[in-house]
């Protein structure tokens, strides 16, 4: 069984038993077992699309992910109705759901998108925000490093979206953060035929991460500009 499976396996035999308490800790509130049963597969699902597990083209059922699971036909559908609404499957009628075959075009013009977006905005906030409220990131930032570190490319995945929110979040605008996520998360999906990402890869990735702080802190403007439009330019992350 795949990494993604059996780790999603095992959580959701973890589940706790309802009532099941000791007399030393109140009992843990009962919580809605098929909504966390979901989102478990939901994650393993998309751990498995960055890792290159479900192949770009393929068509894979419910009922066999499910069984790959370890879990009804009915989470993962509903999970994989979630990564249709995010552009990283497309329901085949009858048979299942295709894993989106990507395009190094759609990619370049998502990474153009997010420009547009994230680069005015963290521009104006290098100029009205006090140097102080930047280190409010480095923990984000540091968590990049971290899964680049290990290779882990779904961690980093999750770890290089916090840092982009946290870093959106500063302008108080929340449609601006929802937003700029999705279109994030739509770049994250790999190419059909692309390269595969490197660890190296992902450690560059994460260094201008903390070169924009170090930037954002100094209220370098020009650096702040070149090193965000350097980070989307043939981005694919």
């Amino acid at each position: 069984m795949p990494r993604q499976a059996a780790v999603a396996a095992d959580r959701v035999s973890e589940q706790p038993v309802r009532g099941e308490h000791t007399h030393s800790e109140p009992p843990a509130p009962v919580m809605p077992v098929r909504h966390s049963v979901r989102g478990q597969i939901l994650e393993a699902l998309r751990a498995a699309l960055l890792d290159g597990e479900l192949a770009p083209g393929e068509v894979y059922s419910a009922p066999v992910l499910g069984e790959r699971f370890g879990v009804s036909a009915t989470p993962v559908r509903e999970a994989m109705q979630q990564l249709a609404h995010e552009g990283a499957v497309e329901v085949v009628p009858n048979r299942g759901f295709r894993v989106t075959e990507r395009s190094a075009r759609e990619i370049a013009e998502l990474a153009e998108v997010r420009a547009l977006l994230e680069v005015p905005v963290v521009l104006r906030l290098a100029r009205t925000l006090p140097s102080s409220r930047w280190a409010e990131l480095w923990p984000l930032a540091d968590a990049t490093s971290a899964a680049a570190a290990r290779g882990d490319l779904a961690s980093y995945g999750d770890a290089d979206r916090a840092f982009h929110r946290g870093l959106l979040a500063l302008s108080g605008n929340q449609q601006l953060v929802l937003v700029a996520d999705d279109l994030h998360r739509r770049s994250q999906w790999p190419l059909a035929h692309g390269p595969v990402t490197r660890r190296a890869d992902l450690v560059a990735d994460a260094a201008e991460h903390s070169a924009l702080l170090e930037a954002l802190t100094a209220q370098d403007l020009q650096v702040v500009q070149s090193l965000m439009r350097e980070h989307f330019t043939g981005s694919t992350r």
